[in-house]
């Protein structure tokens, strides 16, 4: 698990696995967002077992799956309700990270 700081609040992973909460909540992490939607390949836990692990650790966790038609407007607008409504700091995840910085990039300039 590489663990990258987009800012004081805001950090990106690739895939994390149930063992990996943790460390995540260790590292003081309080929520959680997963921007991968589940089965997009064999080895990926679902989502459902990383959200039962974070709740037993107190960590809030969100489904906010971003498929292959990239990131959408509803996606966008869920996300911003995310850093609205959960503490931080806040983790996202999908495959590499990417979208999870992607689309936290584009909340951006809806948070104001």
């Amino acid at each position: 698990m590489e663990i990258r700081a987009v800012n004081d609040e805001y950090s990106v992973s690739g895939q994390i696995s149930v063992e990996d909460l943790d460390e995540i909540k260790a590292m003081g992490f309080k929520s959680i967002v997963c921007h991968r939607p589940d089965h997009e390949s064999p080895d990926q836990p679902e989502f459902s077992a990383i959200a039962s692990r974070a709740a037993e650790l107190g960590l809030d966790i969100r489904h906010i799956p971003v498929g292959p038609m990239g990131v959408t407007a509803d996606a966008v607008r869920d996300m911003v309700d995310a850093l609205d409504e959960l503490p931080r700091p806040m983790l996202g995840y999908c495959r590499s990270g990417a979208r999870s910085t992607n689309i936290y990039g584009q909340t951006q300039h809806l948070r104001g």
